[in-house]
């Protein structure tokens, strides 16, 4: 499996499984990358998928509201009531990008976990894809995260690899340097 272990990896390759006996990998797809865009956006949904102190019953009356207001497929929504059932809501990240992960990898993609400080422009996006597919030699999922504190550049991270060229890397590795002169 493509780099997905323990809880997050079990659930995630059982949706994969499931998502394709049925045919709806890429409504999954969707749906789930709608979820991490929400799960990114909002603090309260991420208060909501990680608090410990919700009963059940409340995570699953409120996960199942999330997913009709959100009108995921039917293979998502069935998923989510079951991984809210099990308590196992806190998790929901790494299925998601356990999900991708395996999905790309059967595609014959790779995934790119990349950070940037401001949101990615489409021109910006499909530039750094095209980079990626030269450098990599197959076609890109990007996973894409905002993180104000980077201050500026980004951090692509491809299965083991990664390269930091954000702005506060540079300036730290510039205060080292600093340092050792004097």
């Amino acid at each position: 499996m493509a780099g997905v272990s323990g809880v997050s990896g079990r659930y995630a390759s059982a949706l994969y499984d499931l998502a394709d006996e049925q045919g709806a990998l890429d409504a999954v797809a969707g749906d789930l990358a709608n979820l991490q865009k929400m799960i990114d956006e909002s603090d309260d949904f991420r208060r909501f998928i990680k608090s410990p102190i919700m009963s059940r019953n409340d995570q699953s009356k409120g996960i199942a509201a999330i997913t009709e207001k959100a009108q995921v497929s039917p293979v998502t929504k069935k998923f989510l009531g079951l991984v809210a059932q099990n308590r196992r809501l806190f998790a929901l990240p790494g299925m998601i990008s356990g999900f991708r992960a395996i999905l790309a990898d059967r595609r014959g993609q790779a995934t790119a976990e990349v950070t940037s400080a401001a949101p990615l422009s489409d021109s910006q996006r499909m530039s750094l894809e095209g980079s990626l597919k030269k450098s990599i030699g197959r076609n890109v999922d990007i996973l894409s995260k905002v993180d104000p504190s980077i201050l500026g550049g980004l951090i692509v991270r491809v299965g083991s690899r990664m390269v930091d060229s954000s702005l506060r890397s540079k300036l730290q590795r510039l205060k080292l340097a600093m340092k050792g002169v004097g």
